[in-house]
């Protein structure tokens, strides 16, 4: 079945082939940076409720609570099971 004339024209000229790679970047700029935001958010000094007013306080000397963990001297990480 051929396409009526105005939807081959339409889907010929809705984008250009070189615009891919910039949509291609931004998007992915924009989901990582949405992934960061919700990181940031869900974070052990984020308080979201009244519950526990002061989080930072249950964090305990040998837990890990960075993303990159560069010396290794920790023996367990922070979870967000205290909330």
């Amino acid at each position: 079945m051929v396409a009526p004339r105005g939807a081959r024209t339409f889907m010929r000229n809705w984008f250009a082939i070189e615009a891919i790679p910039i949509y291609a970047v931004i998007g992915l700029a924009v989901g990582g940076a949405g992934w960061y935001l919700t990181r940031l958010a869900r974070g052990p000094t984020v308080v979201w409720t009244k519950s526990n007013p002061t989080p930072w306080n249950d964090i305990k000397q040998d837990e890990n609570i960075k993303i990159l963990d560069v010396n290794s001297r920790f023996s367990k990480s922070w979870s967000r099971d205290k909330l």
